[in-house]
């Protein structure tokens, strides 16, 4: 009954706004700028209805969009996304790489105007997708970045994270990451009835709420104890998060990276330190104990195996470390 009322709330939503879409289509056709900020503004709120992608995702979306909406406007300021061909976006993504853009940072933004197109030409706007005609550049191979298990160990057994309800809260989220694997968005968004003390669970919402259940062992479950019972004296009323900080709220993202970055670097040299090295870190440390590499993807919530396949060509590489190392003949090879 609930989620048939939300289907129907949404879907009148959806409707509200492709009336609207058709109101500001008429207002503005005459000026290129506002069409174009008022397409972008159209799809924004269509996907956040329609497709419930996260708050993260909208911004990404939104910005991307807006990154190449002042492309044409540099370009010609009386092109609308209506004048747009594959051409203009080629150049567009020359213009990227010229200015030293990853290959992964311009692929995103092609993938977030493929289906912005789509959604135009879903509305009846344009008749094709221009940019289904371009292949982005290729992605050089980086191997996942990890924490090796004896700088983790030093720094949950150790006394990194000093005294008080600040420095238990610090070290509870640290291990959430290393012994589930979880994201950072999903870390952020656990509630209190989220977890299952006892019974050694997490209820873990993923990309496009998707949820999962995340089982956990006696030493976590003995620390998410420890830190619930200290959060009930510092929580404001009512507040639903498993997470707070000191004022008794939900902990913010940055506010969490940036703890995990400063934790991180007083145990390791690696280059990158962030709570999705920790999910990396997860990953290897399973797949190096001999987990099955399907019920990793279970547990990180990956749709595709070839995702987490990539965490086996980490551990070969490590072997491969080892063989050359050690073996009396590897040196020439």
């Amino acid at each position: 009954m609930y989620r048939s009322s939300a289907q129907q709330r949404n879907k009148k939503l959806a409707s509200f706004l492709a009336f609207l879409f058709y109101l500001n289509y008429i207002r503005c056709r005459k000026n290129p700028f506002r069409q174009r900020i008022m397409f972008i503004d159209s799809f924004i709120g269509y996907i956040k209805a329609e497709r419930n992608y996260s708050m993260h995702t909208l911004r990404a979306y939104d910005k991307d969009l807006r990154a190449f909406e002042e492309y044409l406007s540099a370009v010609d300021d009386s092109l609308t996304f209506l004048d747009v061909d594959a051409d203009i976006i080629r150049a567009w993504v020359a213009s990227l790489m010229d200015d030293g853009a990853a290959a992964s940072s311009v692929n995103r933004k092609l993938s977030a105007l493929r289906t912005f197109y789509t959604y135009l030409c879903s509305e009846g706007k344009v008749d094709s997708n221009p940019v289904l005609e371009l292949q982005g550049p290729k992605r050089r191979k980086h191997l996942p970045t990890f924490v090796k298990e004896e700088d983790m160990d030093k720094l949950v057994d150790g006394d990194a994270f000093g005294e008080g309800f600040a420095a238990v809260c610090n070290r509870t989220i640290v291990m959430c990451f290393y012994e589930t694997g979880m994201r950072l968005s999903e870390l952020i968004g656990l509630n209190v009835d989220d977890v299952d003390v006892s019974g050694g669970a997490l209820k873990v919402y993923g990309k496009r709420s998707k949820e999962r259940i995340v089982p956990f062992a006696k030493e976590l479950k003995e620390t998410l104890a420890d830190y619930m019972h200290r959060r009930a004296a510092v929580a404001a009323p009512g507040e639903k998060a498993l997470f707070v900080n000191i004022k008794g709220t939900r902990v913010s993202r940055s506010s969490v990276y940036r703890m995990v970055k400063t934790m991180l670097e007083k145990v390791s040299t690696v280059h990158k330190k962030s709570p999705h090295v920790l999910r990396h870190t997860f990953a290897t440390a399973m797949l190096n104990n001999d987990a099955e590499l399907g019920a990793v993807k279970e547990l990180l919530g990956h749709s595709r195996l070839a995702t987490t396949e990539v965490y086996t060509h980490l551990t070969f590489e490590e072997l491969k470390k080892f063989y050359k190392k050690a073996h009396p003949r590897a040196g020439n090879n």
